[in-house]
């Protein structure tokens, strides 16, 4: 039995790997696009960007190790077309390889923005190492970037260019930052932190176009005929799911490829993983389409664990983390169905945390420099365990004891 795994990526290769310590002892193929092997993404908007971080301190593996445990791996490879009548997928070298089962790891891409001028260059996202090679020749003192979208990688990213000397505009269509995925408690305190670094923040605005000088991107055309001017444009509006290849297959699909809790598709010899899946979520009773590396982890474990008839894992609350100057962020949960929102700590002391709860439970917890409550917050999430709101703001009452 021979399995195929399209996406090179951290969740693909993490497929990989484990499927080899579960002791599955056939044929694996690991396809990726990209000419390296698997590597970390989430610092490349970091300590990629401010040069912490090497090219070797990136990889998940050497990758010498894929060969070492029979896996061959296929970069600057495309698969171009899934046949499940044929159970063949047939790459972009024309070649044709069979599977037994095979896995769809091909995460996502960046939302782009299709409007007059935006085939300018000068414009950047943020997705491969390349990507991130690119940004950091233009950061240096008095470079003026333009990001568009205020989320997590666009602070990130912020932070990383003021950092190395740059000038950063951050333009947000809405009327405060992270306003789809964090609360006003964060939102808040994030813009004073990049604020206090110099970052200028535009809210409530709507992009029309962009000017150009000599084939370069200078300016951002935003409604009432205002510019701002600028030398690159990073945008970062979202991630659309690479869920083409599925979807061409007659998988199901729904803002990415719906899978159950195994990470099964709609066709049992097929499993899907990471950015690109819409997976359940029985924690929420609903099914979400997550963008984080601990979710691309947790479906590589079910994938793994039904292809070799292991146990399967133990449901894991969803988390995810962002690391701004000084500050780590970590948040465990999503704050679905709210009631009441509980702050414990100062924001001012850079140290607290934000519980949103539902009848006293905790749906979401996001903890800024605070590791014990972030850790007890995910306790609690999966527990579902009754909290005392007020014990819960009392910072005399250790986190542990509330």
């Amino acid at each position: 039995m021979s399995t195929i795994i399209i996406g090179a990526g951290h969740g693909g290769g993490t497929v990989a790997a484990l499927l080899r310590q579960n002791g599955y002892t056939d044929p694996i193929t690991l396809i990726g696009e990209e000419p390296h092997a698997p590597y970390q993404r989430p610092p490349l908007s970091k300590g990629w960007l401010k040069g912490e971080v090497s090219g070797e301190g990136l990889l998940l593996r050497p990758r010498d190790w894929y060969t070492e445990a029979g896996i061959t791996l296929r970069t600057s490879t495309r698969v171009v077309q899934i046949d499940r009548a044929a159970r063949t997928v047939t790459l972009s070298t024309d070649e044709t390889l069979p599977y037994d089962k095979l896995v769809i790891a091909t995460g996502a891409r960046a939302r782009k923005l299709v409007l007059p001028g935006s085939d300018l260059k000068g414009f950047l996202e943020l997705r491969t190492i390349e990507d991130a090679e690119a940004i950091k020749a233009w950061f240096r003192p008095g470079f003026r970037l333009a990001i568009i979208g205020g989320g997590y990688v666009g602070l990130e990213v912020a932070a990383s260019a003021r950092k190395l000397g740059a000038e950063v505009d951050v333009l947000e269509r809405e009327d405060r930052l992270l306003a789809r995925v964090a609360g006003p408690v964060l939102s808040t305190f994030f813009r004073e932190v990049h604020e206090e670094h110099g970052v200028r923040f535009h809210f409530g605005v709507s992009v029309e176009g962009f000017e150009g000088l000599d084939g370069q991107v200078s300016g951002i055309r935003l409604a009432g005929a205002e510019t701002l001017n600028c030398d690159a444009v990073l945008v970062g509006i979202g991630a659309i799911p690479n869920d083409d290849l599925a979807r061409a297959a007659g998988l199901e699909c729904n803002n990415g490829v719906v899978v159950d809790a195994h990470a099964r598709t709609s066709d049992p010899d097929i499993f899907a993983i990471g950015d690109m899946t819409q997976r359940p979520m029985p924690l929420y009773d609903r099914s979400v389409r997550l963008e984080s590396v601990p979710n691309a982890l947790e479906q590589a474990r079910q994938a793994a664990a039904a292809i070799c008839g292991t146990p399967e894992p133990k449901p894991e609350t969803p988390w995810f983390w962002s690391d701004q100057y000084d500050l780590k962020l970590q948040i465990a949960g999503m704050p679905f169905d709210v009631d009441q929102v509980v702050v414990r700590g100062e924001p001012a002391s850079r140290k607290f945390s934000v519980f949103h709860l539902s009848q006293n439970r905790v749906q979401a917890v996001e903890a800024v420099n605070s590791p014990p409550e972030f850790m007890v917050g995910r306790q609690w999430l999966a527990s579902r365990r009754e909290v005392d709101p007020a014990r819960l703001a009392d910072l005399s009452i250790p986190i542990k004891e509330v």
